[in-house]
């Protein structure tokens, strides 16, 4: 727990926001990893129905209830922490984190240090990793997905410490952003001229607790609304992954019916390609250390995920269009 880190007279710069609908016992062990250490701790609740209110509350933990009938955001839930923890007095930093994330020992520490031994960064993150990455194919997934190189970076998850005075001057998140919130965040900071980094230390420990194919397609769909949305605030950011769609998700589909119904030869061509895709991700999964039979499976899924994220480009497009709500799309 990070209760045996020793922050010493930093602990008063320093508050906590954390953000969860309906994460039951990984909020209970988000919270606990945060209230050892910060004095101020806010958690912004969307809607939860499973006690988790009150168990902030009988915490000690300030509680923030988000009103249900405005659209929830990520990007809402941190910017009403934020200004919580605000209300108190002032801070010279705050950690956010996800409700189904704990704190690891030592980052809290550690974070403080860099952002004050360098007054040009506005953020710093480190390493998350998955605490049951064997449970599922798709926390597997995830767990590769998390795996980033340390250094500076042009944007990062949620869980994040950032100086106040940064998320001030950028206006905090865009609450009509509902996924890659964070990233948008970090470009703005970026454009702010503040510099992002990630620090070679562990941050956070994540429990994806998916198991199910619905809930990782659901959650693949919202990946495919975040580039679509984020890609068009800020190009040309995105715009790889944006093509990749496009390209797997939408023209060789369509050229594979065609080849179907006219041309069998085309049909195979294009069959071929989509292998061969995924015998070249699975090879790259394998020279990061993966094993052969798991790289295959996460492989498949990256294949395949161009189709739900297609999906998700395709909401994006039409909520802008008939200006609709960006709603959040949920995968738990």
């Amino acid at each position: 727990m990070a209760g045996k880190e020793d922050l010493g007279g930093n602990v008063a710069a320093l508050g906590a926001v954390a953000i969860g609908r309906n994460e039951g016992d990984r909020l209970k062990a988000c919270l606990r990893s945060l209230v050892v250490l910060c004095r101020r701790v806010v958690y912004v609740d969307s809607g939860s129905n499973d006690g988790s209110v009150e168990f902030a509350r009988q915490l000690g933990v300030g509680v923030v209830e988000l009103d249900r009938s405005v659209p929830f955001t990520a990007a809402r839930a941190r910017n009403a922490g934020f200004e919580a923890l605000m209300q108190d007095g002032p801070l010279d930093f705050v950690q956010f984190v996800d409700g189904d994330c704990t704190v690891a020992d030592g980052w809290l520490g550690a974070a403080i240090a860099a952002l004050q031994a360098d007054p040009g960064l506005g953020l710093v993150t480190g390493w998350r990793s998955e605490i049951h990455p064997e449970a599922s194919v798709y926390n597997a997934l995830c767990e590769v997905d998390w795996h980033r190189p340390a250094g500076p970076i042009a944007t990062c998850g949620g869980d994040m410490m950032v100086r106040v005075s940064a998320f001030r001057q950028v206006g905090g998140f865009n609450p009509s952003v509902i996924a890659a919130e964070d990233d948008e965040f970090c470009l703005r900071l970026a454009k702010a001229g503040w510099r992002l980094e990630r620090l070679p230390l562990p941050m956070t420990r994540h429990d994806a607790n998916m198991h199910s194919f619905s809930a990782w397609w659901r959650r693949t769909i919202r990946d495919g609304h975040g580039y679509a949305q984020v890609g068009r605030m800020h190009p040309p950011h995105f715009r790889r992954h944006r093509m990749r769609v496009w390209a797997y998700g939408l023209a060789l589909p369509l050229l594979l019916l065609l080849g179907l119904a006219l041309f069998p030869p085309l049909a195979l061509l294009v069959a071929a390609l989509y292998v061969l895709s995924w015998l070249r991700t699975a090879q790259g999964l394998m020279r990061g250390g993966l094993a052969r039979g798991m790289a295959l499976k996460q492989a498949a899924l990256l294949t395949l995920s161009k189709i739900p994220n297609l999906i998700g480009m395709s909401i994006y497009h039409r909520r802008r269009r008939a200006g609709d709500d960006m709603r959040i799309i949920e995968y738990k």
